[in-house]
């Protein structure tokens, strides 16, 4: 049983920036596709960024050119840089991952795996 565990969320100020991470217990990434979706009470999970599992990064239109994906070199985690972060990005980061996700349901929060969230709170 895979199990994602995420961290760095928190209170920021409009403008700030946040590094989230999410660790797996699991010895490597590979043919594993990461991503990261947000929810706000209310509303469906939101795609946010993803690593397929060949490497190429995707992001939602939202979050392009102030959020970077990446895989960490050193352990089988993956971090979100969020930068310039709005009051529209406040909501609860999830990360999910799958070694069967197709492509066509990358931004769909169908993930095989899921971690138990964290709250990033930006203030206006």
């Amino acid at each position: 049983q895979v199990q994602l565990v995420e961290s760095g969320g928190g209170l920021v100020q409009a403008g700030a920036s946040l590094r989230l991470s999410c660790e797996a217990n699991v010895r490597t990434l590979s043919g594993v596709t990461m991503a990261w979706f947000r929810q706000i009470p209310g509303k469906e999970r939101e795609f946010v960024a993803a690593r397929w599992r060949s490497g190429n990064l995707y992001y939602a239109d939202s979050v392009k050119g102030r959020f970077t994906i990446s895989k960490d070199s050193t352990k089988s985690a993956i971090h979100l840089q969020m930068d310039s972060l709005k009051p529209e990005d406040t909501a609860v980061y999830y990360c999910a991952a799958s070694s069967r996700v197709i492509l066509s349901n990358l931004r769909n929060p169908t993930y095989s795996y899921w971690g138990q969230g964290t709250q990033v709170t930006v203030s206006s």
